[in-house]
């Protein structure tokens, strides 16, 4: 559905100040279908309407409780604090008309509109320090005000969305199966997957041993889930789908994927890829002025697990989607799936070779805390 009248028609069921008028696509999301409208009037507040990717999230009221508790519980902490405004630093949810959190057409189709932000930007690639330091804020910031909710208050619409076993259980199966023969032409890439296996367990042993709360986390901390202001700092943080249980090391790790990475999560070209350090160090202060407010020590230590894990399972991902013949992730040519996947090992790689230097970045910052022994401690 994408004709100005079908989009029209499923916006009129919301609770709007004005009728919509008009509607375009927004964005450039991997799943669901995002569009802007527009209502009468120059002095009506502009919306963002989104159809849900219901084969990805079927439980879509699961889905948006999850997104309502989270949204006014961050709006009641920014509140309290006096630090921001609510309207502005946390995405405000329109309800229909009927009062519910989302509308399903004749069609089947499950929508949900948002306030747009506007004046605002987001970034696919990091180009300063300061932008990096503001999305390492941004998303310690988002932890930390979620952090005395209980996780179990949240529903897991997506299990085991970063279970490592669970995605290497698929990416196996995917080969077994080799259901539209494209196992022969990436076998690089599988061996590549395969060698890491054990490794890449790490953060789910430390929490199975209880050394890694569950706390509540992102899950989806990509750069541009961070809105910007006009002068490059942190607002909003955005794409709440993923919001579930977790470990916070996945968020740290999803984030560093595209803060130090130099080149598009699908660049071509692997000589482009390279590890912009300062980029890290900046994401890294700036998340630890957030979170070290309640940071143990169990997970400082696996932070720089999350920075191997979270490209090594986007490669993961990417790779059995191509293997099962691209029915996940959007894609916008062929081998486009196995091209992101062949980005993300490299990138693993890198970080791999570079894993000493990152470390100490981590551990001297966490120090300058007081989070872990050492000479820096205050």
């Amino acid at each position: 559905m994408s004709d100005i009248s079908s989009l029209l028609a499923a916006a009129s069921a919301f609770d709007l100040t004005t009728m919509p008028r008009y509607a375009r696509a927004f964005g450039s999301g991997h799943i669901n279908d995002t569009y802007r409208v527009w209502g009468d009037g120059e002095s009506q507040p502009p919306y963002l309407m989104q159809r849900i990717n219901h084969n990805v999230f079927p439980e879509v009221d699961k889905l948006m409780e999850n997104m309502w508790l989270v949204t006014e519980h961050l709006k009641t902490k920014i509140a309290a604090s006096g630090e921001g405004r609510p309207e502005l630093n946390v995405l405000t949810i329109v309800r229909t008309r009927d009062g519910g959190l989302y509308h399903c057409d004749r069609s089947g189709n499950y929508w949900r509109m948002f306030l747009l932000l506007e004046n605002t930007r987001s970034y696919d690639i990091v180009t300063s320090e300061q932008q990096a330091r503001e999305g390492g804020r941004a998303f310690g910031r988002f932890q930390l005000m979620l952090a005395d909710v209980d996780a179990q208050r949240i529903y897991e619409v997506l299990p085991g969305f970063h279970h490592i076993g669970k995605r290497l259980d698929a990416l196996k199966r995917a080969i077994s199966e080799d259901a539209v023969g494209r196992v022969a032409g990436c076998q690089d890439m599988i061996q590549f997957a395969l060698q890491r296996a054990d490794r890449m367990h790490t953060i789910l042993r430390m929490g199975k041993s209880g050394e890694l709360p569950l706390r509540i986390t992102h899950n989806d901390t990509k750069f541009n889930n961070v809105l910007l202001d006009d002068q490059d700092k942190a607002q909003c943080v955005i794409d709440l789908d993923t919001v579930m249980p977790g470990y916070v090391a996945y968020d740290f790790g999803d984030a560093i994927r595209t803060v130090i990475n130099s080149a598009a999560e699908d660049e071509a070209d692997l000589s482009r890829i390279s590890l912009n350090i300062p980029f890290f160090k900046a994401y890294t202060e700036g998340y630890f002025s957030q979170a070290a407010r309640f940071l143990t020590p169990a997970e400082v230590s696996s932070l720089m697990e999350g920075v191997l894990l979270l490209p090594y399972i986007i490669g993961v991902r990417f790779l059995t989607d191509h293997l099962e013949g691209d029915h996940y992730f959007k894609t916008h040519h062929d081998g486009h799936n196995l091209q992101r996947a062949r980005t993300q090992f490299h990138l693993v790689a890198q970080l791999e070779d570079a894993e000493d230097t990152l470390n100490g970045i981590i551990r001297e910052i966490a120090q300058t805390h007081g989070l872990i022994p050492g000479t820096n401690a205050g």
